[in-house]
């Protein structure tokens, strides 16, 4: 896997204890600065950062693409992993009960790109997509 520097994204959360939870808890990322209003996680040498922000009653942001078979949710976030690092992931997952938008699966079997994912929903209705390839090279494949 190429060196690579680590990204930033701020995304929002309407219950900074049930982001803690969540990410620091079920995630496993370890937490960094905060405030009343915001939260620094480290999700894999990554920095994110759970802002407060209620969402007004029956609003949303969120919508779906069709990607091989699944309808993926826009907008999301995440990782990719190594294998094993993404099954450790999707067994802690399975194990806390979280339900998914998408199981863990192998997508585009047999194809460029074949990648393990997964999708789920943070507290706040967040979505996140943790991937995995077998060969790192696949990352951008056509």
């Amino acid at each position: 896997m190429p060196a690579l520097t680590p990204f930033h994204i701020a995304f929002p959360v309407d219950d900074l204890a049930k982001a803690r939870a969540f990410y620091g808890g079920i995630l496993g990322c370890p937490e960094g600065r905060s405030a009343p209003d915001w939260i620094d996680f480290d999700l894999f040498g990554h920095q994110i950062v759970a802002h407060l922000q209620p969402t007004p009653e029956g609003k949303t942001l969120r919508g779906n693409n069709p990607v091989d078979g699944h309808d993926v949710p826009v907008p999301h976030f995440g990782v990719v992993l190594t294998m094993d690092d993404w099954q450790s992931l999707a067994d802690r997952l399975t194990e806390a009960g979280t339900r998914f938008v998408i199981e863990p699966h192998i997508r585009f079997k047999g194809q460029a790109g074949e990648q393990a994912t997964m999708f789920f929903l943070d507290p706040a209705g967040n979505a996140l997509e943790f991937k995995a390839f077998a060969d790192f090279g696949q990352l951008f494949a056509k």
